[in-house]
C-alpha cells in the first residue's frame, strides 16, 4: 500500500498519468505481487468543495481553500489490505447558543493507483477530547456525489443535529484498492483551529499512530497542509 498522493514525499518517485501525479513509496506490500501503498497523492487542485445546491441548506462551516495539490489517504479497504485502513479527521466548532443540524459533508479528494470510485463513503462526527478526536457521536455510510475523487455526501432527512461546542469530522472512502485503487482527502495550506488528525490503527503503514495523532507528525510534513478540506451544510438554529 502506498499512503498518499503527493508532488513531493519522502517515500515516491513521481509516475505522470495524465494531470495526477502518482507516489511510488518503498512501503512494502502485505504479500508478494501486491502493488505496494502510500500515504500522500498529488493531483489538480480543485480550489474547494463541491458545490451542491438543495433544499434550503446553507454553508455552516468550510475548510476548503488554498487547496495544496496534497490529499492524505483516508480509505477502508477490502479484508486483504485491513492492516493499512487510515482515517484523517479535522475539528470545527458549533457556535455558542445555537444548533446545527448538518445535512451534507462535501470532501474534496482524488483517486490514485486507480481511478476509483468509491463503493461509499463513511462519515464519522467525534467529540473533541484534549484536541484530538475523542467520544463518536456519529457516523453515516452514504454513496454521495462523486467527481473524481471530490464528494458531496448527503446525510439524509433527519441529518446529523449537533449543539455548540467543538467536534470533528472524518471523512473516509469504502473502496476496495484491487478494483479502485485509493483516496486521497485533499489538504488545505492554511491551518484552522486545531490541526488535522489521523490514524491508522492496523499499523501497515509503518509510521506509527494506530491511534489518533496529528497528522503532520505522524507522516512528517512533506507538502501537504496541515488540515483537510471540507464544508459542512445545513441548517443553524
Amino acid at each position: 500500500m502506498r499512503l498518499a498522493h503527493s508532488k513531493s514525499a519522502r517515500i515516491f518517485g513521481a509516475v505522470t498519468a495524465g494531470a495526477v501525479a502518482v507516489t511510488i513509496g518503498a512501503l512494502a506490500a502485505p504479500s508478494a505481487g501486491a502493488a505496494n501503498h502510500t500515504v500522500r497523492v498529488s493531483g489538480t487542485s480543485h480550489g474547494g468543495a463541491a458545490a451542491v445546491k438543495g433544499g434550503s441548506s446553507t454553508i455552516l462551516f468550510q475548510n476548503a481553500t488554498d487547496d495544496t495539490g496534497v490529499g492524505i489517504v483516508s480509505q477502508n479497504f477490502e479484508t486483504t489490505f485491513d492492516q493499512y485502513d487510515a482515517q484523517g479527521a479535522d475539528d470545527f466548532k458549533v457556535p455558542k447558543g445555537h444548533t446545527w443540524k448538518i445535512k451534507e459533508v462535501d470532501a474534496p479528494g482524488v483517486y490514485f493507483n486507480g481511478s476509483g470510485p468509491a463503493t461509499s463513503e463513511t462519515v464519522y462526527f467525534y467529540k473533541n477530547s484534549s484536541g484530538l478526536p475523542g467520544a463518536l457521536v456519529k457516523s453515516k455510510t452514504k454513496t454521495g456525489g462523486d467527481t473524481a475523487g471530490t464528494f458531496a455526501i448527503k446525510l439524509g432527512r433527519k441529518g446529523v443535529k449537533l449543539s455548540s461546542g467543538k467536534y470533528w469530522v472524518s471523512v473516509q472512502a469504502n473502496m476496495d484498492f484491487s478494483t479502485g485503487g485509493e483516496w486521497g482527502w485533499e489538504t488545505p495550506a492554511t491551518q484552522t483551529g486545531l490541526a488535522a488528525a489521523w490514524q491508522n490503527p492496523g499499523g501497515g503503514f509503518g509510521v506509527g499512530c494506530q491511534t489518533w495523532g496529528v497528522m503532520q507528525t505522524c507522516l512528517g510534513a512533506q507538502g501537504e497542509g496541515p488540515d483537510f478540506e471540507f464544508t459542512l451544510k445545513g441548517v443553524q438554529s
